[in-house]
């Protein structure tokens, strides 16, 4: 019996027939690409892109110098120096990520008690040298200066699932 519904399978060309209407049916469907540059499309508050560091609305840096980011990341590419103020409170005098070592899995994001380092939407920071993947404590206060709507919004996005 499946030889004879072989047979009649292969003469009448069905697997020919649903891979002609397939092609027919993408045809005339609407197309799903996007002009890249000019087009972006959506991304997750939940990706992972450049690092940034934050501030508090009075202008003050979110680090309180914890150090509980660079003890978890499993790339090592975080490194944090830092020393008491006068008021007693401690803070970063030198926070370096070195982003060829960074393996983007949002560790320290995680284990950050005040939300200071994030992992904004930016996913467009190509460079031509490596040394300019050194970031030091002032390119991540600007990165977090210049996305802070975003990632406050991503962050408000995925407060339920923390």
């Amino acid at each position: 019996m499946s030889s004879l519904v072989a047979s009649a399978k292969s003469l009448l060309l069905l697997e020919f027939m649903s891979a002609f209407w397939l092609s027919i049916k993408y045809m005339v469907a609407p197309k799903v690409t996007i002009n890249y540059p000019y087009e972006k499309g959506p991304i997750s508050p939940r990706f992972r892109g450049e690092h940034a560091l934050r501030r508090y609305a009075n202008g003050e840096e979110r680090c309180i110098a914890c150090k509980l980011c660079e003890a978890i990341c499993p790339a090592q590419a975080i490194t944090i120096e830092a020393e008491p103020r006068d008021d007693g409170s401690r803070r970063t005098t030198r926070y370096d990520i070195d982003m060829t070592k960074c393996i983007y899995c949002g560790f320290c994001q995680e284990a950050c008690p005040v939300d200071a380092i994030v992992e904004g939407p930016n996913f467009e920071f190509a460079t031509e040298t490596r040394a300019e993947l050194m970031y030091d404590k002032n390119k991540l206060l600007a990165n977090g200066e210049r996305w802070e709507r975003e990632i406050a919004m991503n962050i408000a996005a995925d407060a339920q699932y923390r």
